[in-house]
């Protein structure tokens, strides 16, 4: 998969994406990842990318020509654009499993009040936001998109058995799980997880993942 990044904060990118499992799916070429410099595609000597909006109102707008010029040079055939702000549709599993099907995504991240209203008309596909609370700029979405979606590729995570059964891969929160040792301060590891009843084991889980997610996250049981 290639993705790009367009941003003003290509720094913040350095540490997060050169770490862990990215770093693993970058080397071994499952990941082909580019952060971009908005300010590149500026052609005055301030390099300004935003400006005061129409109408009145407070803080700044990403201005629309440097956010054209930008896309246009970065996109390919095949190219999915997505706008990173509160404006988009909720970031959940289900959106990652569907950018990972994708080959070729470019991020374009916000930032001061958004984006000019023309870059959505004119440039976007789809829009995320991953939550309902306001960041500073896109960059942090846009890095929690990128690992959501690379942890899913093939190969990336050595064993792809290991993404399904993820919290949240089925619907639901991740069954409790534990390891050696049994006991550990009185605490002791249920009975059935170490009776090698594999049938047994599989039903308590399921059950486990219906109750942690009915008490934790009743929303997702809807």
């Amino acid at each position: 998969m290639k993705i790009d990044v367009l941003t003003l904060f290509p720094a913040m990118f350095a540490g997060p994406l050169d770490e862990s499992i990215i770093m693993r799916a970058r080397k071994k070429g499952l990941l082909d990842l580019k952060v971009h410099q908005l300010r590149d595609w500026t052609h005055d000597r301030h390099k300004t990318v935003d400006d005061k909006p129409f109408g009145g109102g407070p803080g700044m707008l990403m201005k629309v020509e440097p956010l054209f010029e930008a896309v246009e040079s970065l996109k390919r055939a095949g190219t999915k654009v997505i706008l990173l702000s509160p404006s988009g549709r909720k970031f959940d599993q289900s959106v990652a499993r569907e950018l990972a099907r994708q080959r070729d995504l470019l991020l374009v991240t916000g930032h001061y009040e958004g984006f000019d209203e023309r870059v959505r008309e004119g440039l976007a596909d789809d829009e995320l936001s991953i939550g309902d609370y306001v960041l500073t700029n896109g960059a942090l979405p846009a890095m929690v998109v990128i690992d959501a979606v690379t942890r899913l590729l093939p190969g990336v995570l050595g064993d792809d058995e290991s993404s399904h059964d993820e919290s949240f891969s089925h619907g639901l929160l991740e069954y409790p799980q534990y390891t050696r040792p049994a006991e550990f301060r009185g605490m002791k590891v249920p009975d059935v997880l170490v009776s090698g009843n594999h049938a047994e084991i599989e039903k308590w889980r399921r059950e486990q993942a219906k109750l942690r997610t009915k008490k934790q996250r009743p929303d997702l049981m809807k």
